[in-house]
């Protein structure tokens, strides 16, 4: 009894005291020390481990797990589940490579969402081949491996892949069903037809004789849905629901923020006021929203009111809060309201102006024609302007008919994409930017050479495509 003492303190100590991270350590040693290899107690020592925000720290953890002679599942598990995505697909490969382990559902489950949370085109690879080892070792059945499988493909943007995962399923959870119809509503960017699968998802849900109901997830996916198409009706209908079966807005922040977001999309800026001043909560998203909606739609005025409120509540402005607001200035031709937020910026919100504020203001600039501003704008900039801000302006260039300047940031905006990105040089988009600039003043002699130049190269233009919509939604 008396030689389980220590271990009983190290335990306790472990337990009670999680946010002390610089004794890990020390209560590390004891565990070594008294011989305990208890995996259930060295997997807590891996969580705090991972936890600590020193990465001197975290990289501890991988020694914890090779602590035992043979290698544990369970503490694997454990150390792919809490390290950094990247690591956890590292950690896999490498075990992997070594052949001494069998993995089980856990395993794959761990190393598939981390592909999913560090989505690129090299974890896309890797989470393909996980699901071909998923097949072949028989674990493809389990409900939560296949729903990580389908968050893993919408993730990173196969969404066929992750619509063939979901058909395949003979039982879904809720969790199931939103993961797919999140990953519809997530690729707004790409084609707004996923939105539409989406709510014809959404449908099939409610019609399902399995007896799931929505959850809060599935309403915030199914509220940026119906924002991307304005559909305000099917939007109001969703509220209803919402309030029926799930929770009321003033209670939960997200479906609260989706509404506010939807009803400003929609047009209908007094029920998304109504939702925002009636919500007990509201977080940096919420403000936001409500902030951009109302700049949309030409209430500059009333934005920034709101916007400066946000302190009183406990919410400081982030960086993507000035990006969002004054790119709806931007499309709303709020320029004195515009202006004034990006020079309050630094003074008043202590936020320091990034690349994506100065585009900002230079299409703000552009769109208005104030196209000198807009130039001097870039040339004080303190950073060095990126080809998106020079497109903004050369873009401005054609729709307001200043050829003179257009053929200068055409010119140089060509210059700089040959000297600083040479892969990108082969791309039509700036060559025909400045086509048409000669075009609008009919200097026929000059778009040619420019067509030349691009046959030369060898760069064809990008074919254009246009497509037409009918959506017919009987929700509720």
């Amino acid at each position: 009894m008396l030689n389980c003492l220590p271990r009983l303190r190290c335990i306790s100590f472990l337990y009670s005291f999680p946010e002390l991270s610089n004794n890990i350590k020390q209560i590390h040693a004891q565990l070594i020390t008294n011989g305990l290899k208890s995996p259930t107690f060295l997997a807590k020592l891996i969580e705090h481990y991972c936890g600590s925000p020193d990465l001197h720290i975290a990289n501890n953890a991988r020694l914890v797990f090779q602590y035992f002679d043979k290698p544990d599942l369970f503490l694997f598990n454990t150390l792919i589940r809490c390290v950094q995505p990247n690591d956890s697909i590292l950690i896999f490969r490498d075990e992997f490579s070594r052949g001494l382990m069998f993995f089980d559902d856990y395993t794959y489950n761990f190393v598939l969402g981390a592909c999913a949370r560090y989505p690129s085109a090299s974890t896309l690879w890797v989470g393909r081949q996980l699901h071909a080892l998923i097949v072949k070792h028989g674990v493809g059945s389990n409900i939560l491996v296949r729903t990580t499988k389908i968050y893993y493909y919408s993730r990173n943007k196969d969404i066929i892949s992750a619509r063939q995962v979901f058909d395949e399923m003979m039982m879904r959870s809720s969790v199931t069903w939103n993961a797919m119809i999140t990953g519809y509503s997530s690729m707004k960017e790409e084609n707004k037809k996923y939105a539409v699968n989406a709510l014809s998802l959404f449908n099939d849900m409610l019609a399902d004789d399995s007896g799931i109901k929505p959850t809060d997830t599935t309403v915030v996916a199914v509220l940026s849905a119906v924002s991307q198409m304005g559909l305000l009706e099917t939007g109001a209908c969703i509220h209803a629901l919402a309030e029926k079966t799930v929770c009321t807005p003033e209670d939960d922040v997200f479906i609260g923020t989706g509404l506010v977001d939807m009803y400003s999309k929609c047009g209908c800026l007094d029920s998304a006021l109504s939702v925002f001043w009636r919500m007990n909560q509201k977080n940096i998203l919420t403000w936001t929203a409500m902030t951009t909606g109302l700049a949309i739609h030409g209430k500059g005025k009333q934005a920034l009111e709101i916007l400066y409120k946000m302190g009183d509540y406990g919410v400081k402005p982030n960086e993507a809060t000035f990006t969002s607001f004054l790119s709806a200035c931007c499309h709303g031709g709020l320029i004195e309201e515009g202006l004034q937020l990006f020079h309050e910026m630094k003074r008043t919100f202590s936020v320091t102006p990034q690349i994506q504020h100065y585009g900002c203001i230079v299409d703000l600039l552009g769109r208005a024609g104030k196209l000198k501003e807009a130039y001097e704008f870039i040339m004080w900039m303190p950073i060095n302007p990126d080809v998106v801000t020079w497109r903004s302006l050369l873009g401005a260039c054609k729709i307001h008919g200043d050829v003179v300047m257009g053929e200068k940031v055409g010119k140089f905006l060509l210059q700089l994409e040959e000297c600083s990105r040479p892969e990108l040089a082969s791309k039509s988009e700036d060559y025909v930017a400045l086509s048409n600039v000669y075009a609008l003043a009919e200097r026929w002699v000059d778009v040619e050479a420019v067509r030349k130049q691009m046959k030369a190269k060898s760069i064809l233009n990008k074919a254009g495509s246009s497509a037409v919509q009918t959506v017919k939604m009987a929700i509720l």
